[in-house]
């Protein structure tokens, strides 16, 4: 079984397009969580007409922010592979078998995808190209290669990442660092997504990132401190209790 996990917020101008796309590539057992963190526009109503039993809609009476809302949307996940997808992208075909051949022998696999303006139009051919994406924990912490919305991954990561620590960049930076650790992350060369640029995303990958290089640093070293606790110092700690 596959789980989408979608976090939405006042994306009724793309979604419809994006679910379609989704919709295309999975089965009638699989699932969408779609975890909507209290959009004021008619992203929520415009994804209940579409009338597909596969989409389950979590609702949030108050905003959580991305990195909570994904968490949401994962907590409610029950498929045996989960793919993170943005609301505002296309899946382009293939997109679901290729992640799931490559899942087969890694933890988690980070596809390529075309970078595109609001219509679709071409700006970037590549963006492992444009970001020099790959592997490597403290390559990822220096500059991020984890796009969340190329990611896909088994179940078994979910029992290292959830939950995730408040203090938290990003949910997907947290994700594939975790998936290095614990298992093997495969990057695939191949674009799968159309990956929209509009100005009103969510993050800012890809373009110009408006935050300081003094906060760059502070996320940078508190995402090194959390991955620290969660993988030797919390474990280490729990050894510890066992004994007593």
């Amino acid at each position: 079984m596959i789980s989408v996990c979608l976090a939405a917020y006042n994306g009724e101008k793309f979604i419809h397009e994006q679910l379609q796309s989704v919709l295309a590539q999975i089965d009638a057992g699989d699932e969408i969580i779609l975890a909507d963190d209290g959009s004021s526009d008619a992203t929520v109503n415009l994804v209940q007409n579409l009338g597909d039993p596969r989409i389950k809609i979590l609702t949030s009476p108050a905003p959580l922010g991305v990195v909570k809302n994904f968490e949401r949307a994962l907590s409610a996940a029950r498929g045996d592979c989960i793919f993170l997808c943005d609301q505002d992208d296309i899946w382009l075909p293939g997109k679901v078998q290729a992640c799931l051949q490559a899942l087969q022998t890694h933890l988690l696999v980070v596809t390529d995808c075309t970078v595109t303006d609001a219509e679709l139009n071409p700006l970037h051919p590549s963006f492992f190209r444009l970001r020099d994406s790959g592997p490597g924990i403290l390559k990822n912490i220096i500059k991020n290669s984890y796009l969340g919305c190329c990611m896909a991954f088994r179940r078994e990561l979910l029992t290292h990442a959830l939950p995730i620590p408040r203090q938290t960049p990003m949910h997907d930076m947290w994700l594939g660092m975790l998936a290095e650790y614990h298992g093997s992350v495969f990057f695939l060369p191949n674009p799968y997504i159309l990956y929209r640029r509009h100005g009103h995303n969510a993050t800012p990958t890809a373009g110009q990132s408006s935050f300081s290089l003094l906060a760059k640093l502070r996320y940078r070293l508190t995402l090194a401190r959390l991955l620290a606790a969660r993988c030797w110092m919390l474990p280490m700690k729990k050894l510890i209790l066992r004994q007593f």
